[in-house]
């Protein structure tokens, strides 16, 4: 169990937000492209930093808490993951945040 901790983690931040998308309507899922200009940024950075970082062993990771499976560089494959599936719910918030303001705005100016 330990050593799928992080991987269920972040199953379950993508489990809690995913009403975000389909009952409260945020547009994430519904829109890879600009899922992926959003993502690939910030992935490429910070998977760069970690092949820097680990290969000068500067930076480790829990062996006890992780699957064992390294990516090119032995970059777990939680990492990715994670730089993956955190952003993913933070936009999920983000829009779901926005669509409901306009709502808000909407009903506002509906009811003056």
């Amino acid at each position: 169990m330990d050593r799928a901790q992080y991987l269920l983690l972040m199953g379950a931040c993508l489990l809690l937000t995913l009403p975000l998308e389909v009952v409260l309507g945020a547009r994430v899922y519904r829109s890879p492209r600009r899922l992926w200009r959003a993502l690939w940024p910030m992935l490429s950075v910070f998977v760069a930093w970690d092949l820097i970082v680990i290969a000068r062993d500067h930076w480790t990771f829990s062996e006890r808490f992780t699957t064992g499976i390294l990516l090119p560089g032995r970059v777990p494959l939680e990492e990715v993951v994670f730089f993956v599936v955190i952003p993913i719910c933070g936009l999920l918030s983000l829009d779901t945040v926005r669509r409901i303001l306009a709502l808000l705005a909407e009903r506002r100016r509906t009811d003056a």
